[in-house]
């Protein structure tokens, strides 16, 4: 029988019987399926930012927003993901309303520090890379601009729940918190079109905008390549990176904003609980997916993180010396072999 949760709106949760939305295997798949994704996204964000203290040879710029993106996605991990698959295995939410207001919080303050960071990565790449302005030197008194503003842009957004405009309150089959996107009161309607607009609208246009442009110049790049310019080379693979970290951000967090939306702007429209779970599963993934993608694609990171991983063993084939890396000087913003 599910215990008594100290919820406003946990009766929300369950059927006219008072049964719960899934059935204890439904539960449990859904704790299992978050536990794969949270065991890896804990293990290999963790792992960025150690070799990223260890090893000064990856305190660049860039990395600078990589390792930010990594603490945030550790943050998401450890606080959503790991109390989503605890509630899930119980079948409830258990850590009762002042725990879903934290856990609310939390989850919301590093993801939407992590969206915003995808965006400085995104807008970073595309003035290097298209260089609309001109020669743009990013060095590391803009990294740490734009990582100080990632965070003070999500605190500001995320804290007024929790002095009256907006709540926090359970979501999906009511076992993680979130924004409430139900409530229809005028002040908490005004907090969520507020929220959407800035922390989801805004991040989503930003990287929209300069992953149009990266595209654009993703042929001219591609060109330089094939003439075989070792810059143009590293270039392409860091333009690839980001490519495939817009492309996930997209596919994490769209269904889970269009979903949102949709219960704003139709208050009526009735959504199974298991339904409005997906999208939020779906965006709690996307803490494991970027640091694969920068170990895997980042030169940098993979020559310290493999072995990191791997307790000291390499098993491949050192790369040559002089193969180009991925990595961007702090002066002159360009890509430069190693």
């Amino acid at each position: 029988m599910q215990p008594s949760v100290s919820l406003p709106n946990a009766s929300y949760y369950l059927g006219p019987e008072r049964e719960p939305p899934l059935s204890r295997a439904g539960f449990i798949t859904l704790s299992v399926i978050m536990a794969i994704f949270t065991g890896p996204a804990i293990v290999l964000n963790a792992t960025v930012i150690i070799v990223s203290l260890m090893h000064k040879q990856l305190r660049q710029p860039l990395n600078y927003a990589l390792v930010n993106m990594a603490v945030a996605d550790l943050g998401t991990a450890m606080t959503g993901g790991v109390l989503s698959v605890i509630n899930n295995a119980q079948g409830y939410f258990s850590l009762g309303r002042t725990g879903c207001v934290m856990e609310g919080f939390a989850v919301s303050l590093f993801g939407i520090t992590s969206l915003c960071t995808v965006a400085l990565i995104a807008v970073e790449r595309m003035f290097v890379v298209c260089k609309p302005l001109g020669p743009v030197s990013f060095d590391l008194k803009h990294a740490a601009g734009g990582v100080a503003l990632s965070w003070l842009w999500s605190l500001i957004w995320n804290l007024p729940p929790l002095f009256g405009w907006g709540r926090y309150e359970l979501e999906g089959v009511g076992t993680s918190c979130a924004p409430d996107w139900h409530n229809r009161d005028p002040k908490n309607v005004s907090y969520i079109l507020s929220y959407f607009a800035l922390c989801f609208a805004v991040p989503f246009l930003i990287i929209l905008a300069s992953y149009a442009k990266l595209l654009v110049s993703f042929y001219i790049v591609l060109m330089a390549c094939i003439e075989g310019g070792a810059a143009a080379k590293a270039e392409m693979t860091v333009a690839r990176m980001v490519v495939l970290m817009v492309l996930t951000f997209l596919i994490s967090w769209m269904p889970y904003a269009s979903l949102a939306l949709l219960v704003v702007y139709n208050p009526d429209v009735e959504i199974h609980p298991l339904v409005g779970t997906v999208p939020v599963y779906l965006a709690k993934s996307s803490t494991v997916y970027n640091p694969i993608i920068y170990i895997y694609l980042n030169k940098q990171f993979r020559r310290y993180a493999v072995p990191f991983l791997l307790c000291g063993r390499q098993t491949w084939v050192e790369e040559e010396v002089s193969e180009t890396q991925t990595t961007i000087e702090p002066a002159t913003n360009k890509v430069s072999p190693s």
